[in-house]
């Protein structure tokens, strides 16, 4: 459907990609990664002829239609949200004007002709579909008329994705599609896209998304696009195996010029050698050089202060009331977090979420109820009102400077470089940043200087992956208690070990990770007439009969509980012992990699690589269920502690 033949695009001496042949077939879902600046959204930009390559072509089968979500916000104007969703083409959004302009003036005839015109188009008929869209991206029935002026830069971005359900091009292409969703929100989309007729390419840094949806990656990186087959882990597995056969490949040859090299050096002096000697320099000349693999992707490893021990109970609230006016959010509300848990909040868009996070962080005071610390506790709270923080005179190594804990400039930088401020790039002034550069410059610094009551708002907004890998690694290493909401579910995955769902003003709480969670819920399907485990609060219960219940609530857990632990525990054992093991023979085959005698016998390269392939794919999923696994257990001490399970 799209052909791309010896693509080249440069901005000034920065060479972006050159010699690009890629094809686009009916029904591809492909992946397109790369870090920051690899030109990802330029080749967008190519393919939608918003821009003009230095060489080659982009060919369209005749008649296929391309829609585009960009990254950044999409224009609003005054046109309701219905509107603009069913505004597939332009003559469709001139009629729905022209209908509008009609109604007002009474122009009859008219608006009799716009009528049959606009009805002939077919864009009576859209109004279902769009609607069932709006309401599967959160959208309330009462929002669907509102002018589009009057919505927050996330929801005109959301209206602008209705548009393009509902236009259901043949090719969809989608810059970081999730940034605004929630995670409820995310799910239903991830679903309607699984289901989706056309062929898709897409822009994320949301790795469970890429995994859910794509059948091949493409990636960007030096100047040239690699294809892979599989999702975003198949992708990770490939390539590591290829690095190994190409670290292999470099080592061999820097040895193999080593060697001619010497010689060369020791007999060019000789009259008898000297011929020789200019033939093995020509010989390396000649030679097609091996690249050692790129280091810029593999994961950045710093250590951060951590915060002073707070108590066992890290922050309270009691009876919480906060509502918006008419709108009550929360009423009679209680809410626990103990030192070491790592809470997310989950739920549908506008249930709280947020709000709670905010009474949380102490930026918003409940009308009603108590707010209390624990012992020892300091709260910090990541939002995008941290940049404000920051001093714009300030270059950026200087901002990461100025924190109370001393690091070592070296330590900094290398925290700097995992949220993708390199080389020169800590030297610009903080002023000149953007509000992207700014979120991470503020995430730098709260990992400096860490509170023990860590309170964070979607953190990975911003990130690409290999960000993301370096925020889990430091908030792996954080010894405080944390809660925050995110809709990135690897992140949700690799960080709770505790949910708790926010839904019409109740707090339902699940001690386990995300899996858990899941299974939880889908356990508790309406027809089995299944509560809500302990934690949730209703308005104004009957306090004998909420007691009752809670006690009810808590013998199952320890149950519960008692049973699970053995069970988790074993599981563990049983993971690290095989993770041992295919570690164990994963350093074995690598050192035959790296032996050159290997490559004489035939084919028995080729074995050693596809046994390392697939050993490599396995820790993959070994290591995902280890600690998916371990948060389990963890969770479940954690959860045993306040009924005086051992």
């Amino acid at each position: 459907m799209l052909t791309i033949s010896d693509l080249s695009k440069s901005y000034g001496p920065q060479t972006l990609f050159e010699d690009v042949s890629v094809q686009v077939g009916r029904g591809d879902r492909i992946g397109l990664v790369g870090p920051n600046g690899a030109g990802k959204s330029t080749l967008f930009s190519l393919i939608l002829q918003t821009e003009s390559p230095d060489a080659g072509a982009i060919t369209l089968e005749r008649n296929a239609t391309v829609g585009h979500l960009p990254q950044e916000t999409a224009p609003a104007g005054e046109e309701t949200v219905l509107e603009l969703a069913i505004a597939i083409t332009p003559e469709i959004a001139e009629l729905q004007k022209q209908l509008k302009a009609a109604e007002a003036g009474h122009a009859v005839d008219l608006h009799d002709n716009i009528h049959a015109r606009y009805e002939a188009l077919g864009g009576y008929q859209l109004e279902p579909r769009a609607t069932q869209i709006l309401a599967g991206l959160s959208f309330r029935e009462k929002d669907f008329h509102r002018p589009l002026r009057e919505m927050s830069g996330g929801w005109v971005m959301r209206a602008h994705l209705a548009r393009l359900l509902v236009q259901a091009p043949d090719l969809l292409m989608l810059d970081e599609p999730t940034n605004h969703l929630d995670l409820e929100t995310l799910q239903w989309f991830q679903e309607y896209l699984r289901q989706y007729p056309g062929s898709i390419l897409l822009i994320s840094h949301d790795r469970a998304f890429l995994n859910q949806l794509t059948g091949n990656i493409w990636e960007l990186r030096r100047g040239k696009l690699i294809r892979y087959r599989g999702n975003y882990d198949d992708y990770l597995a490939q390539r590591a195996a290829g690095e190994v056969q190409q670290l292999a490949a470099y080592k061999n040859q820097q040895r193999e010029i080593g060697r001619l090299m010497e010689f060369a050096d020791r007999f060019r002096a000789k009259a008898s050698k000297a011929s020789q000697a200019q033939s093995k320099l020509k010989q390396v000349e000649r030679m097609e050089k091996i690249e050692a693999p790129d280091d810029a992707v593999r994961k950045i490893k710093f250590h951060f202060p951590q915060p002073q021990r707070s108590g066992l109970k890290v922050i309270t609230l009691k009876g919480i009331h906060h509502a918006y006016g008419q709108n009550t959010v929360y009423s009679g509300v209680d809410f626990q977090a103990e030192r070491g848990q790592r809470i997310v909040l989950v739920g549908p868009n506008g249930a709280g979420k947020s709000t709670l996070l905010k009474i949380l962080a102490g930026v918003i005071h409940p009308q009603h109820g108590v707010r209390e610390l624990g012992h020892n506790t300091r709260a910090g709270y990541y939002s995008q009102y941290r940049v404000d923080m920051l001093q714009p005179s300030r270059t950026v190594l200087e901002e990461a400077l100025d924190t109370p804990e001393r690091m070592t400039e070296e330590s900094i930088r290398t925290l700097l470089g995992a949220f993708l401020f390199r080389g020169d790039d800590v030297f610009k002034n903080v002023s000149v940043l953007s509000g992207g550069e700014k979120s991470r410059l503020a995430l730098v610094k709260l990992l400096l200087q860490p509170p023990n009551l860590l309170l964070m708002d979607e953190p990975t907004t911003h990130l690409d992956m290999a960000s993301i890998d370096a925020l889990v690694a430091a908030l792996r290493q954080y010894t405080g208690t944390l809660v925050f909401i995110s809709h990135d579910v690897y992140f949700i995955r690799e960080i709770s070990n505790h949910v708790v769902r926010v839904d019409s003003g109740r707090l339902a709480h699940y001690p386990g990770g995300y899996q858990y969670y899941l299974d939880k819920t889908a356990a508790a399907s309406p027809e089995s007439g299944a509560a809500p485990v302990a934690g949730s609060a209703s308005p104004n219960p009957p306090a004998k009969s909420a007691r009752k219940e809670q006690k009810r609530i808590e013998a199952e857990q320890r149950q519960a509980l008692s049973a699970g632990r053995k069970a988790q525990r074993a599981l563990v054992a049983k993971l690290e012992a095989e993770i041992l093991q295919l570690e164990t023979r994963q350093k074995e085959l690598t050192a035959d990699l790296e032996n050159p005698a290997i490559y004489q016998l035939p084919g028995k390269a080729r074995d050693i690589n596809l046994e390392w392939s697939a050993n490599s794919a396995r820790l993959e999923q070994l290591s995902r269920e280890w600690e998916q696994a371990a948060g389990h257990a963890l969770a479940a001490e954690q959860a045993a502690a306040p009924f005086g399970n051992p």
